[in-house]
């Protein structure tokens, strides 16, 4: 049995360990593949078994790899797998469901709460001698923001977009959801409403939706028109849910006071991107999914995932098989 793991880094840059996976076959790792068909097919060869987390694994990707009998997403995103296309072939495509949701839920927040409050900033300019030169006991170079009392709406309101909301909720903001299927937990924490009412009633609008036909480029023009002036808008779930030109016009403009994002819609970033040199927009590298517990729990999904596969009752299974 031969294991592929494409682009193994990001998962383990050294601080875990792949023995959990080697006890089951051949196991060839590598850090990097770029993410082009042919050196994918290459990496691939005559595996079994592949993991991915970013490469693309495609129509021609399945068809030039015959002995490709499993495919598991090293994310709980797996719309990297033409996983219809493998279904059709008999692949079965697994994911790692709600590895993330505590440290994706936290990083939510600590996006927010850096731009209420520009806490590095000020750190910085303490380190710079400014407060010790300072004519007054304490200074501050941006308007701070207190959230309690305030609207939070969040656009899918899954395992991440509660834990979000609870956070939100624990500090004295009103939650409203839309984008899910209701649910009595998630009842507890929010007011379910239409994304229209989401969008006129919320200071603060929150992503945590999966990347859909349906939810790309759902903050648009449009749809910010619809907000109230001066929203903050924070994103660690998918790019693609934003038209980036429509959020850094209206950043500029001030008709979105500030975004925090933690995702673009091309990865990594493209240094044309226009939010790089919008007003107000926090951006940081994809990194809400990566503190070493949330890895951890990838990689003992993985081998939950391989295991039950060469059982022959293959779990976490995202395209029917």
């Amino acid at each position: 049995m031969k294991i592929v793991v494409l682009d193994g880094f990001t998962e383990n840059p050294g601080d875990l360990s792949w023995s959990v996976l080697e006890k089951y076959g051949e196991l060839k790792v590598y850090d990097r593949t770029p993410y082009n068909d042919e050196d994918i097919i290459r990496n691939i060869g005559d595996a079994d078994i592949v993991f991915t987390n970013k490469c693309p694994i495609t129509r021609k990707t399945i068809d030039e790899c015959p002995n490709l009998k499993f495919i598991s997403v090293l994310a709980t995103g797996y719309n990297i797998v033409d996983y219809a296309y493998a279904a059709e072939k008999g692949i079965p495509v697994s994911n790692i469901p709600a590895y993330g949701t505590a440290s994706v839920g936290q990083f939510a927040i600590a996006l927010l709460l850096e731009i209420c409050h520009h806490v590095q900033h000020h750190s910085d300019e303490v380190r710079k001698g400014r407060w010790s030169s300072s004519p007054d006991w304490c200074f501050w170079d941006y308007p701070l923001i207190e959230l309690a009392g305030k609207t939070m709406g969040i656009i899918g309101f899954g395992r991440i977009g509660r834990t979000t909301g609870c956070i939100a909720k624990a500090m004295g903001m009103e939650v409203l959801a839309a984008g899910s299927r209701p649910v009595p937990e998630g009842r507890e924490i929010a007011r379910y409403v239409d994304l229209d009412e989401l969008l006129s009633k919320s200071d603060v609008i929150a992503l945590h939706c999966p990347l859909f036909t349906e939810t790309r480029g759902i903050i648009n023009k449009d749809t910010i028109s619809k907000m109230k002036d001066g929203v903050i808008i924070i994103n660690n779930s998918r790019g693609q849910l934003i038209v980036e030109q429509d959020l850094a016009d209206a950043l500029n403009s001030g008709k979105v006071y500030a975004a925090g994002l933690d995702v673009v819609s091309e990865e990594p970033v493209r240094k044309d991107n226009p939010l790089l040199k919008a007003k107000n927009c926090l951006i940081t590298p994809h990194i809400s999914w990566a503190p070493k517990g949330a890895r951890m729990r990838i990689m003992e999904c993985s081998e939950t995932n391989l295991k039950a596969f060469l059982e022959g009752a293959p779990v976490n299974v995202v395209n029917g098989l």
